[in-house]
């Protein structure tokens, strides 16, 4: 969030965050920035202490699409360091800025719709009104049976791999983990292995079903979070919308789309296929021209 709240505020034209559940896209949607997320594998995580590997990203925030796209451009590529890195190649990605043609949108509205308040509903709603009248082409679609299940797989496969990697540490001082952290690893270390294996299985298979569910569009669209951002300190807010991208490991852009009742900054997320970051990063330029967001400036 400080990331974020850095960018905001002019302290900063770009800062970098790492995401395991939704702590790159819910803030930046909170802040009123941009939020990228890229696929799984894209920027290297050395230099990164975990949490959980097999769900851990590095992503970007920014004022506009433009200056993430060049902010990927520097960070994307294989990293010998880093086993996870794709070897697929980056692409230009500065130069992806521009979109040919106007994007296909799949409108996910199952589990958004019902668990968005409901300002924010709306405020999706009119943005994908002004995407429409600009020529997009929107249609709701049908995502797979397994997103019932997304949100408890993933947190077995977080807690579960988040105890097995600071278990040592952990043990010799568990005193300087916050009590929320504590509380991860203590009942990550309780989870049976079938139910980790499982949940991995979900994994794979959601990713599969996902493919299919994008064919035919350039990318999808949700809510980036379920409400304007909470008072006080004593949360950031529920990741749940963002946990099928992270899960998925597709890659996701968080763009600003208005403003609360209470002045608040909200956002729409938007969906990308695998290593298909160039295109995504067109269409969310077009996409950011479209929706023209008007948010409060930032005070001196």
């Amino acid at each position: 969030s400080g990331s974020a709240a850095g960018v905001a505020t002019g302290m900063c034209p770009g800062a970098l965050g790492s995401q395991t559940g939704g702590s790159v896209l819910r803030p930046a949607s909170y802040c009123g920035v941009v939020g990228l997320k890229p696929t799984y594998g894209r920027i290297s995580r050395y230099g990164v202490f975990p949490f959980s590997w097999s769900l851990d990203h590095v992503g970007v925030f920014t004022r506009t699409v433009s200056d993430a796209a060049i902010l990927l451009q520097v960070l994307a590529g294989f990293d010998p360091l880093d086993p996870t890195t794709s070897r697929k190649p980056a692409p230009d990605y500065a130069r992806a800025r521009k979109s040919p043609r106007t994007p296909s949108i799949g409108v996910v509205e199952e589990f958004y719709r019902k668990n968005s308040e409901a300002q924010v509903w709306k405020n999706t709603e009119e943005v994908l009104a002004r995407l429409q009248k600009a020529g997009a082409r929107v249609e709701t679609v049908k995502m797979p049976e397994s997103l019932g299940v997304v949100h408890d797989a993933h947190r077995i496969v977080m807690r579960t791999e988040g105890a097995a990697f600071h278990q040592p540490l952990y043990q010799e001082h568990r005193e300087l983990y916050r009590p929320k952290l504590r509380e991860l690893i203590e009942l990550g270390s309780l989870i049976p292995g079938v139910d980790y294996l499982t949940a991995c299985r979900i994994k794979r298979e959601f990713r599969r079903r996902m493919d299919r569910v994008m064919e035919g569009y350039d990318l999808l669209l949700t809510p980036s979070t379920s409400s304007p951002a909470p008072r006080g300190l004593e949360s950031t807010g529920d990741p749940w919308f963002q946990v099928p991208w992270s899960f998925s490991g597709l890659p996701t852009i968080s763009l600003p789309s208005g403003l609360s009742t209470e002045g608040l900054p909200l956002g729409v997320q938007l969906v990308g296929r695998p290593f298909a970051e160039g295109v995504l990063i067109a269409m969310a330029r077009w996409c950011e021209k479209g929706i023209q967001a008007s948010l409060k400036p930032i005070p001196e």
